[in-house]
């Protein structure tokens, strides 16, 4: 099939990169437009940005102009996809101003994961959440709609929690998490506070990391979320790792079960069958290592292309039932590759095609017009 263009908002800035870094020989999908700060607009990408990934920037992307973000939300090549790695701010005011012109918006930003007609949405472990865009199509007067990624730390924790509420039911969680100084962008940490050191401190880390959960596990029906009845007490601390979160987690599960068979259940553990259609889904998502010293960021991080989780030390938890250390790679399973995995998976599902979606007079609906 011809490939679907798309347009990535915020590409200057690490994530963004990200973002087109990983579109560059996608199957699916191709890089129509890019927007960026005010020192880069107007210029050829190439020029503007400050490339920080490996190699060179993706020739094509590369002379594409960069474009500003309210460019009266029409988009060279007016794709009907937009990836956003929008500051806060900016994520806030123009991510639902793209989705009421008729835009799928994919984002990475944390603005409104929490809001409960949209999807916060990782294909392995909620498929049949983007159930939920039809109800917030109707209640917002949106053509288009936002669909979002997770925090990073929160899905490094969430595919054993997901097995476990599966095979045996989860009540309560402990979890602590050490990410990485990727994690806080660039140029992130400032070295006297990281070297040498743990910082037990991300601002607003430890309200995502027992609200986003619930979410994720939760259930869509009639089209509303209903959350997880689970309680989740959670602390994030920085350490000195480049990339790569690493969670520790203690469980209280529904019925008893031994480490034997919690680990059990991970081994037998296979995704929705949808996951199987997305191209960038490595083969192997879920690694167990019996190893007692692993998973480590530095040994395991880069695993299925930095898409897979690595899981180990599961033993029997002597105040709840059982724990776990999980691994995954903040900047690609926790960031961009998470978020082009999502829009795989909207394209498998039909939620997003060839065309933009418009507002019934036929005209792009901008949010002070709704």
């Amino acid at each position: 099939m011809s490939k679907i263009p798309v347009g990535v908002l915020g590409a200057t800035g690490t994530v963004g990169q990200r973002f087109v870094q990983l579109l560059a020989e996608h199957p699916w999908f191709e890089v129509a437009a890019v927007t960026g700060s005010d020192r880069t607009i107007g210029r050829p990408y190439g020029e503007g940005v400050n490339w920080m990934m490996p190699g060179d920037v993706p020739q094509r992307t590369a002379e594409l102009i960069v474009q500003p973000t309210s460019l009266e939300l029409d988009l060279p090549g007016d794709p009907p996809v937009v990836f956003s790695a929008l500051p806060t701010a900016e994520a806030k005011e123009w991510e639902p101003r793209f989705a009421a012109a008729g835009y799928a918006v994919v984002t990475n930003t944390s603005v409104f994961r929490m809001d409960p007609t949209v999807p916060l949405l990782i294909p392995e472990i909620n498929p049949d959440h983007t159930a939920l865009i039809p109800a917030q199509r109707a209640e917002k007067g949106w053509p288009g709609f936002i669909v979002a990624s997770p925090n990073c730390s929160t899905t490094s924790a969430i595919l054993p929690l997901k097995i476990f509420q599966e095979a045996f039911g989860v009540e309560a969680v402990i979890l602590t998490t050490m990410q990485a100084i990727s994690g806080a962008g660039y140029p992130g940490v400032s070295s006297l506070d990281i070297h040498d050191n743990v910082v037990p401190y991300i601002g607003g880390e430890d309200e995502k990391l027992q609200n986003e959960p619930t979410k994720l596990l939760g259930a869509v029906r009639d089209g509303r979320l209903l959350a997880a009845d689970i309680a989740i007490s959670a602390q994030a601390n920085r350490v000195p790792v480049v990339d790569g979160h690493l969670a520790s987690v203690s469980v209280r599960l529904g019925r008893r079960a031994s480490a034997e068979e919690a680990i059990a259940a991970l081994r037998a553990w296979r995704p929705p069958a949808v996951v199987a259609q997305l191209p960038s889904s490595p083969r192997e998502l879920l690694i167990y290592r019996p190893e007692p010293d692993r998973p480590q960021p530095r040994r395991d991080r880069d695993a299925g292309d930095g898409l897979a989780w690595t899981v180990g030390k599961v033993r029997q938890c002597p105040v709840l039932d059982v724990r776990y250390m999980a691994l995954t790679h903040n900047t690609l399973r926790g960031a961009a590759s998470g978020a082009l995995l999502n829009a795989e998976l909207l394209l498998v599902q039909g939620y997003i095609g060839g065309n933009r979606e418009r507002s019934p007079n036929g005209h792009h609906q901008t949010a002070a017009g709704r």
